[in-house]
């Protein structure tokens, strides 16, 4: 029979080797690759085989789902209120002549199947569809509608053309409105706009508010989501990603996780420096604290902050030093309002709103607070807080030293 020391010894013995035995799949190549696969998938096995063959299954269960109500209460106990966590409503009159650019491409023809030029048409903008032939400048395009009068610029189509025009929207002072007709829309999700319907974000036309927003600059080029440097950004790159995503990373990444490809990074995140990261993401404010690829929400877009993750796993030991929180330099989270990334070559690939560029080094990140006026629906969906961080580790250390002072005390 397993006793209480032994339960815990086999729950964290197998998250650990299974954890490990991941690193060696993204890491290596060939037999060991199959072979750490192999660990990944026996190892939770062979445990769950222990617990039952020594009755203490429903144990297992019990705590799981007392572990699990007590991390949902804490959440529930740490969360902010929604008052604290949304940003300041202006309200404002409805544009007069408003200039909208819509991309019919973007998000699988969004534009024609929610008839959206028409729909903008009634309620008095100018529509532009960018249907070519070559390539827009988008940029230009709207320059010259607010030359001509516009007093509000919109865009339907993904976050990489929404920046360009949140730009010139920001430099002119002029309102700026984002209809959610991209494939993912992080943008209009973290403003709260409804993303199944994206007829719903031109009700902005004629009964909105007004958001002061951030933007973001890398290299003097906007973003309104974030920009990722390092693994993500070198895969992106590769003209065989989009071909066969998954043979493309299983190829790359032993690679570029060890440091034999891909290029060495240097981030400056304030006062903070970074050295050899193997992944860096900077977004326009922070994302939610469990949240470290950018795939989630921004409760917030008027910090006036820079988020800034880095990773740096070289080694089986380090991915495991992550999980137990001693490898401290592996996984970094700040927030600055300059980001720096340096590296050992002239120009790098960067992911900057989902689009594939290759910047001059060094890269400088910035944040502009509050320049961008961007109009919303009066009646919109929302924005739901990000998930509070619970560190257990930090818990357990938290209890441990409270246990050691209540001694010392006591003695």
């Amino acid at each position: 029979m397993l006793g209480t020391v032994a339960l815990v010894l086999v729950g964290v013995g197998g998250v650990v080797v299974t954890v490990a035995a991941l690193y060696w799949f993204l890491t290596r190549r060939g037999l060991f690759r199959w072979l750490g696969l192999g660990i990944a998938i026996g190892a939770p096995i062979v445990m769950l085989a222990l617990f039952v063959r020594s009755r203490l299954f429903w144990v297992v269960l019990l705590s799981y789902a007392l572990a699990a109500l007590a991390v949902a209460c804490a959440r529930r106990a740490l969360r902010q209120r929604r008052a604290e966590a949304s940003m300041a409503e202006h309200d404002v009159p409805p544009p007069q002549r408003p200039f909208v650019v819509m991309n019919p491409y973007s998000g699988g023809g969004k534009v024609e199947k929610f008839d959206l030029k028409r729909k903008a048409e009634e309620l008095g903008a100018d529509v532009v569809l960018l249907e070519g032939p070559g390539t827009v400048d988008v940029t230009a395009l709207s320059e010259r509608a607010v030359e001509q009068g516009a007093d509000l610029l919109g865009v339907a189509g993904g976050d990489g053309t929404q920046a360009l025009v949140a730009a010139v929207a920001a430099e002119h002072h002029v309102p700026f409105l984002v209809i959610s007709a991209g494939t993912r829309n992080h943008f209009a999700m973290d403003l709260g706009l409804d993303r199944a319907d994206p007829s719903r974000s031109l009700d902005a036309l004629r009964d909105g508010l007004e958001l002061h927003v951030d933007l973001g600059f890398i290299n003097g080029r906007p973003f309104v989501n974030n920009a990722s440097f390092g693994v993500y950004a070198e895969i992106v790159r590769s003209p065989a990603y989009r071909d066969d995503k998954t043979a493309t990373v299983l190829k790359m990444l032993p690679d570029l996780l060890t440091g034999n490809e891909g290029h060495r990074l240097v981030a400056r995140i304030g006062d903070t420096t970074v050295e050899g990261p193997q992944a860096v993401l900077v977004s326009n404010n922070p994302y939610g604290s469990t949240d470290l690829a950018g795939l989630s929400r921004r409760d917030r877009l008027d910090r006036g902050v820079l988020g800034a993750v880095t990773v740096s796993v070289a080694n089986t030991r380090q991915a495991v030093g992550l999980l137990r929180r001693t490898n401290i330099h592996g996984l970094t989270q700040n927030t600055a309002v300059e980001v720096t990334v340096a590296a050992d070559a002239t120009r790098i690939p960067v992911g900057v709103d989902g689009e594939s560029l290759e910047l001059a080094t060094p890269v400088r990140c910035i944040v502009e607070p509050g320049v961008l006026r961007v109009r919303v629906p009066r009646s919109r969906p929302g924005v739901r807080p990000a998930t509070p961080l619970f560190d257990w580790v930090g818990l357990w250390r938290l209890a441990f030293r409270t246990n050691a002072l209540s001694d010392q005390a006591r003695s």
